[in-house]
């Protein structure tokens, strides 16, 4: 193996995802809209990341183009290493089921289904089964252990998104995608999410990626991108929310 190969492959097994070139163009002619101007950039495996900026900068497209859930116009991108841009609809869906966790701004649970068979239902449409000792890792990582047996009617905001977090962590992803995890909770129900998403990569070595915009849930990742008109204008780590306020006043969101 040649120096050059040696290096990218080092360079693979500490990238959990990254974008080249990553384009989105929505529209056509006069209305078309630069959404992604060429974005390049990597997520580190086992680290904590948060994407802000203001309203249409880019920052859910990203998400969603590096998820697998929206086609880019141009550029590529990868899930280890693993070329998403080239893969069929159906191997698109394998992926997101084996390599990828969802976190979304509603809960999207099965209303019929305990907390337990919905933090177990994408192994179970794929016939898998958990790993009992994972499983047992991840509900205790979430607090959930007594609530297992409860359906989400009987389960408060907070608990829902903490079922849906479990679930996204259950299959053991290689990266976990976070959309806005506390637009729809209040700021004591919100922080605890932001606790479990932390906790999942601190404790359980969990690649995660969070869309937020808000400076108090950036402040808790390890690396802030912020994003303007579809590029990256800034970068941060280890920033306080205090900090997050000033750039984002900064770029003028």
């Amino acid at each position: 193996m040649s120096a050059t190969e040696s290096a990218a492959l080092a360079a693979s097994t500490q990238t959990a995802a990254r974008a080249v070139d990553l384009t989105k163009v929505y529209g056509t002619g006069d209305a078309a809209v630069l959404a992604l101007d060429a974005v390049s950039v990597e997520f580190e495996r086992g680290r904590f990341g948060a994407i802000m900026g203001p309203s249409g900068s880019g920052k859910s497209t990203l998400l969603h183009c590096m998820a697998g859930l929206d086609a880019p116009t141009s550029g590529r991108v990868f899930i280890g290493d693993v070329d998403v841009t080239t893969l069929s609809e159906r191997q698109l869906t394998l992926l997101r089921r084996e390599k990828v966790g969802f976190v979304f701004q509603t809960y999207n649970l099965i209303p019929t289904l305990t907390a337990a068979e919905n933090i177990t239902l994408p192994l179970d449409i794929a016939g898998d089964k958990p790993d009992p000792t994972w499983f047992d890792t991840v509900v205790d990582t979430v607090g959930l252990r007594d609530r297992l047996g409860h359906r989400p009617s009987e389960l408060s905001g907070g608990q829902q998104q903490r079922v849906a977090g479990a679930r996204a962590l259950v299959s053991r992803p290689e990266i976990v995608f976070a959309d806005e995890p506390t637009g729809n909770l209040d700021s004591a129900t919100g922080h605890e999410i932001l606790q479990l998403l932390r906790a999942s990569v601190d404790s359980l070595g969990q690649t995660t990626v969070m869309v937020t915009h808000e400076p108090r849930a950036a402040s808790i990742a390890d690396r802030i991108l912020f994003l303007d008109d579809g590029l990256i204008v800034r970068e941060m780590r280890g920033a306080t929310a205090h900090e997050v306020i000033q750039t984002m006043e900064e770029i003028g969101a």
